[in-house]
């Protein structure tokens, strides 16, 4: 399969996923969360749509690079499985947070997040070197993510 392919495949892949999991939080962020003291520096919702839309493009285009360029073994291996990992964290985080309203369950799975985006840079860098800078983004939203979160437990225990 051509490389255009590829990418257009896995940004699509990610950017519905990503959609199908936002979705859990339509109803909480005009309800739930609206009443829930905020830390200092949390964003308007509205920014929330286009950084997560922008950050599924780059997640989806690191894996297709490493998808295309990336030789067959068990190096590639682990790192598609950590790229797994940290996607099916990503997904169960919105879920989690604003659908079943748990906070603390929350922070648990962004925390296990960053240090998987993390592992998942550093697997992807080995193969195809650019993807780490493609997912720097996504580490540094996430590390902001983490403070938001622990911010909103502390606040609203």
């Amino acid at each position: 399969m051509p490389l255009p392919i590829k990418i257009i495949l896995s940004i699509a892949i990610v950017e519905a996923l990503g959609f199908l999991s936002g979705f859990s939080t339509m109803s909480s962020l005009k309800t739930w969360y609206v009443d829930l003291q905020k830390p200092p520096g949390t964003p308007p919702n509205w920014i929330f749509g286009p950084v997560w839309t922008a950050l599924y493009a780059l997640i989806g285009l690191s894996f297709a690079l490493v998808w295309h360029k990336a030789k067959p073994g068990p190096e590639k291996k682990q790192a598609l499985t950590l790229f797994v990992i940290q996607l099916v964290l990503n997904l169960a985080w919105t879920p989690t947070f604003f659908g079943a309203q748990q906070i603390l369950a929350g922070l648990v799975i962004i925390v296990l997040m960053a240090v998987m985006i993390y592992l998942t840079m550093r697997a992807f860098k080995k193969l195809v070197p650019m993807t780490f800078w493609l997912l720097l983004p996504y580490l540094l939203w996430v590390c902001y993510a983490t403070y938001l979160t622990a911010g909103n437990f502390i606040l609203n225990r």
